[in-house]
């Protein structure tokens, strides 16, 4: 698994959080469909990326060979880490480094 769950508590914030798993807060925004200023409230699941992987969200006009090598991978060991690859904006990949 490539991320894992979390649970808002009391006086949680994405920088907060970001900070307790070392990850930057605005990727964890960014992953979890927030804006880096959105309230977010005890109970609240989130997700939380591992930090022994790299992350990239897809945009408009990306290429497949392009994020391969920018992960200096090839399709097969790619493909163990993201399940359902299509190339639609705003998809998050992963991979461990």
């Amino acid at each position: 698994m490539i991320y894992d769950d979390y649970n808002i508590e009391n006086g949680d914030t994405l920088y907060n959080i970001g900070k307790k798993f070392n990850i930057n807060p605005d990727l964890l925004a960014l992953i979890n469909g927030l804006n880096i200023d959105d309230y977010i409230y005890k109970g609240q699941k989130i997700i939380v990326p591992k930090s022994e992987f790299s992350y990239y969200l897809t945009k408009s006009g990306d290429d497949l060979k392009e994020i391969l090598k920018l992960f200096n991978s090839d399709y097969s060991n790619f493909s163990i880490y993201n399940d359902k690859i299509v190339l639609e904006e705003g998809q998050i990949f992963a991979y461990k480094r």
